[in-house]
């Protein structure tokens, strides 16, 4: 089984493919540009800004994200994954508001709240604008979908659970 998690920025698709992957026994894709920023020692907007300029950074990714989800039995918990696994087989999107996002992001990575929302803001523009121009991929539209989370006041752990049933009942 190949679940693929999407959401914005800060909606907690790490958070929650972990778990999901912990209860199924599956493996964990996750590949990232916190990754890539962090070993070429630069901060993650950086590498965004390099990105918007170069599609091939977003090309290698995404094209690892495939070879590693081709081997099957995983989560993919990425911004893409569920529009680049063509073969997955439960598309869940996590909706969460920007302020609990940022309120997310902030505690995660150490920052104020109004920092948060900027950068927030920032990326998730950024991701759109190249997304867009790059694959033609609209991420605001989640028609390939089979599962949309609204899950501001949800733990992890609930988030989880609703999406193990979903694969579950996929399953049969």
């Amino acid at each position: 089984m190949i679940i693929c998690i999407s959401g914005l920025s800060g909606s907690g698709k790490n958070t929650v493919g972990e778990i999901v992957a912990k209860k199924l026994g599956l493996g964990e894709v996750k590949v990232s540009f916190k990754e890539i920023a962090a070993k070429k020692k630069i901060n993650l907007m950086e590498l965004q800004k390099i990105a918007s300029m170069d599609e091939s950074y977003d090309k290698k990714l995404d094209a690892e994200i495939v070879k590693k989800a081709k081997k099957g039995n995983c989560v993919v918990t990425t911004w893409l994954g569920p529009w680049m696994v063509k073969n997955a087989d439960l598309r869940v999107w996590l909706d969460v508001s920007e302020g609990e996002r940022a309120r997310r992001v902030a505690n995660r990575d150490k920052m104020n709240y109004d920092a948060a929302i900027e950068h927030i803001k920032e990326r998730d523009k950024n991701n759109r604008e190249r997304y867009s121009r790059y694959y033609n991929i609209d991420i605001d539209d989640h028609s390939i979908f089979d599962l949309e989370i609204k899950s501001n006041s949800l733990t992890p752990e609930q988030i989880a659970e609703k999406i193990i049933e979903a694969a579950k009942s996929k399953k049969r």
